[in-house]
């Protein structure tokens, strides 16, 4: 069910929408590093969920990945390409509500596609699929202060997608949410990969969010991060559960869930051991 790093040698990287390739990142002049020696593969039309004990280095990678922060070694690669910095290639959704108050949803959701140039009647058009997307769209004149938290992340979801990115990257984005409504948001995560068959990184601390949400989970050691497990969940048999009542009972759950837990505790206990 597992598999490290290590067995990450032989790959084509040209063919993949994100490779992590021996990725450090350390800061203060090299006095604390963040994370260590990091490899992976982001695989089309999966999402990858990165999870472990807090300060592993869960949004750190996340951020190079997305262009906002530089490997102090190793590379990110987006296509073969090594990334420089943001592209409209992948698009980034944060854990704060991030939608521009002054704007409607509609306007927050053309936002990407009006500062690219797109003709006003294709951004509309394009905006409104998105809306639809995120179950928006009869609230496409309203403003985000008069929507609820949920509301306003699926505002954040329609904006990043405003720009068709290959590549959507979502951090702790549900963080902030109530149980009921972050459910509801998990379960639109999942339609929004079964519709646009677009890669997504998930960084989330939760475990049975990433497990429900998840094609395959990368566990992060305590700082500094390194890949603990390299998991793909095989007990979905590339099947997307909907509902989450339907995963839990399924055959495979309960064992990876109790072994990310065990995991999780294997981290905390080091870090309360002082080790």
């Amino acid at each position: 069910m597992t598999d490290t790093d290590e067995t990450q040698t032989a790959v084509d990287a040209s063919k993949l929408p994100i490779y992590v390739d021996c990725v450090t990142k350390q800061y203060l002049g090299g006095a604390f590093t963040a994370i260590d020696n990091v490899t992976c593969a982001m695989e089309e039309n999966q999402i990858t969920a990165i999870i472990g004990p807090s300060g592993c280095g869960k949004t750190t990678l996340l951020r190079q990945i997305a262009g906002l922060e530089y490997p102090s070694y190793g590379r990110i690669l987006r296509d073969g390409e090594v990334i420089h910095g943001p592209g409209p290639d992948r698009g980034m959704v944060f854990q704060t509500y991030t939608a521009f108050p002054w704007l409607t949803t509609l306007q927050n959701a053309e936002y990407a596609m009006k500062i690219n140039g797109v003709p006003a009647a294709e951004r509309r058009e394009r905006a409104m699929e998105h809306l639809r997307l995120v179950h928006l769209d009869g609230f496409k004149d309203y403003y985000p202060n008069s929507l609820s938290g949920g509301m306003r992340q699926r505002v954040a979801i329609a904006r990043a997608l405003g720009q068709d990115p290959r590549v959507l990257l979502m951090d702790e984005p549900f963080g902030a949410l109530d149980a009921q409504v972050r459910w509801e948001m998990e379960e639109l995560t999942v339609e929004i990969e079964e519709r646009t068959r677009k890669t997504i990184i998930l960084v989330t601390h939760d475990i049975q969010q990433a497990i429900y949400v998840a094609d395959r989970i990368i566990f992060l050691t305590r700082n500094p991060g390194r890949i603990k497990a390299d998991m793909k969940l095989e007990f979905k048999e590339g099947r997307r559960f909907l509902k989450k009542e339907e995963l839990i009972t399924h055959p495979g759950y309960a064992e990876t869930e109790a072994q990310l837990y065990g995991m999780m505790r294997e981290e905390i206990e080091k870090i309360r051991g002082g080790e």
